[in-house]
Parts: structure tokens; sequence; C-alpha cells
């Protein structure tokens, strides 16, 4: 009787590495996932350098996924006239109204040539069809971005940053600045590149030290606080105490942008705290504090508030206008989402 042979087994294809947030190339879908928003926010730049060397007119849109309404990706994405590029980023998909779930979902089957559409998901069982759809999608890229929970990896982060602008750090000195600022990437990042503009050679751990040490800055998360919480002119004294004091515009931004997305994720959950929780990746605690919070918050305030400060962001970054006035505009649009 012949002997039966077993076919041998195709070798595996090894899955292509993640892109790393300095150097993600424009595709049909990125995917930004993950909860460390200063990471998506790197991500997000390196995308906009490669758009604007291809085309410098190319057209951006962004928008809240929770304040979504029905048709509107098409039309955004849909191709000009000359079949210009644009890039339609999407923030908060882990919020998202039904009817940009059920958009997006038709959109991925047969993506734009001509768009980027970037989608922001921070975590939780949200939208979680899209993000299975989305990376199935013939050229999607993800680029995860979790939190940096170790004090080394920030250390790590802040030596590459230094190589990456050409200059060297003690590796005393960076975890020194690690231990100042590490609690928030974006304070860390903007801690460095103040270090490295207002020194030469090599920076020292006594460099860090004469920066950070016994300074009482207004923080953005201070700012975010008295917005959300509808006091416009504590909010914007803080801002003007931050800019005297030499807090980057960017951080009081990114942490505005920060608690506003908390507020938009809560309300769109359902269910106990503990539940919630767990979705979110949140501590229950901090779920009740917020349902508190967003209970004094009009629907359509939040809206424009995340639309305000996503204009903010772009202006700060470089995107046009005047960043001191979008950011301050943000704040009080912000603290008026607040009914009385």
């Amino acid at each position: 009787m012949p002997s039966r042979t077993t076919p041998a087994r195709a070798a595996k294809k090894p899955a292509a590495p993640a892109p790393s947030p300095h150097d993600v190339e424009p595709a049909p879908v990125v995917l930004l996932t993950g909860a460390e928003d200063h990471l998506a926010d790197r991500a997000l730049t390196a995308l906009l350098a490669r758009l604007r060397e291809r085309d410098p007119a190319f057209e951006r849109t962004d928008v809240a996924a929770a304040a979504y309404q029905k048709g509107q990706l098409a039309t955004w994405t849909s191709p000009s006239l000359f079949d210009e590029q644009s890039l339609v980023l999407v923030d908060g998909v882990d919020a998202a109204t039904d009817a940009f779930v059920e958009d997006v979902l038709e959109y991925l089957a047969a993506p734009s040539e001509s768009a980027v559409l970037v989608l922001r998901h921070r975590g939780g069982n949200r939208a979680r069809r899209v993000l299975e759809v989305a990376r199935s999608t013939p050229g999607a890229v993800e680029v995860p971005c979790q939190p940096l929970k170790r004090d080394q990896e920030k250390v790590d982060l802040v030596l590459a940053d230094a190589r990456r602008a050409r200059r060297r750090i003690d590796v005393e000195a960076a975890r020194a600045l690690v231990a100042a600022l590490g609690g928030d990437l974006g304070e860390l990042s903007a801690g460095l590149d103040q270090l490295l503009t207002d020194t030469e050679g090599t920076v020292t751990e006594a460099d860090v030290h004469r920066y950070h040490s016994g300074r009482r800055e207004a923080t953005g998360f201070e700012v975010a606080d008295a917005a959300v919480a509808g006091d416009a002119g504590r909010a914007l004294a803080l801002v003007r105490h931050a800019e005297a004091t030499g807090v980057p515009a960017v951080v009081v931004v990114a942490a505005l942008a920060s608690r506003l997305r908390q507020l938009a994720r809560v309300a769109a959950a359902r269910g106990r705290s503990a539940d919630v929780a767990r979705d979110l990746g949140m501590a229950p605690w901090l779920v009740d504090k917020v349902r508190r919070e967003v209970q004094g918050v009009a629907p359509e305030g939040l809206a424009r508030a995340i639309q305000a400060v996503a204009a903010a962001d772009h202006a700060v970054k470089g995107g046009g206008g005047d960043g001191a006035f979008a950011l301050e505009r943000a704040v009080r649009v912000t603290a008026e989402a607040r009914e009385r």
C-alpha cells in the first residue's frame, strides 16, 4: 500500500512590526489605538509632515466621533474636483455615535483613494467592530499608543528624543526629568524641549534641577479642571499664568482635550460604574467623579467644546491662526458647556 505523505505546512509569515509614532506613512486607514494621547499626537504629527511633503495644500478635517451625524463621512472623504489628497481625523471612536459606526463600516468596504482616514480609539468595547474591520482593510496601518507605565520606558523615551534632536542627555539627567515631570508624557516632552533649547552640549542632571526644581507652574490639568467646572475666569487666569511661567500651550491643550474625551466617553457609557470602569480602562471612583461632572454639561455644549479644542490643537501645533487666541476660545467654550 503506498505510503501517504503529509504536505508540508506553509511557513507562517511573520507579522510586520508596528510603525513607530515617529514614522507613520499615509495610508487609506490609520488606526491610533491605546490610551496614551501624547504618542497618538506624535504619530499624527509625523503623518501630517509626510502629507505636507506630498501636497502642502492638502485638506484636513477634524471631527469628534461622539458628535457625528449621519452622512458626514461620505462628504468629507469624497474626491475633490482635482482629486487632491485629504485627511479626516476622527477622534474618540471609543465614544462614537451609532451613526458613525454604521457609516464607517460601510466606508471601510471601499475606502477613498484620495483620503487618509485616521481613527483614534483609546480602548473599551465601544466600536470594537470598527477596529476589527479597519485592521482587515487592505493597506491599513495601526500605531499602538499604549501608556508607558514603567519609569525606565519613560527614561528610554527621553534618551531617544534627545538623539532624534541630535543632542545628548545624561542617563541621570533623564531619570531626574522623569522624576520631575514623568506623570504626563506631554509635559515630559515639553520639559525636554525646553532643556534642549536653553542649554548647549550634553544636558546634565544639574541642568534638570536648575529648570525644574522648586517651580510651581499652572499645569494644563488645573486649567482643564477649572474650565470643565464652568469657571471661565479662573481657567483663563491659569492659562495666562501658564504662558508666563513657560508651560507650552500644547501641554494645556492636551490636558483640556483629555478631560473632554473623558466626559464624552463616560457620557456615552451605560451600566454600573464598575462595569464602565472595566470597559473604559478607568478607576471606578474616577467614573463616579466624571459622571457627576457630566450631569451639568449640555451635550451640544460638549460637542462644541471638543471642536474648539481640536481647532486649538491644530493652531498651537503650527497649523495656522493665533494659537493663544484659539486656546483661550477653547477654554471659554468649554466653560460655557456647563448648564446654568
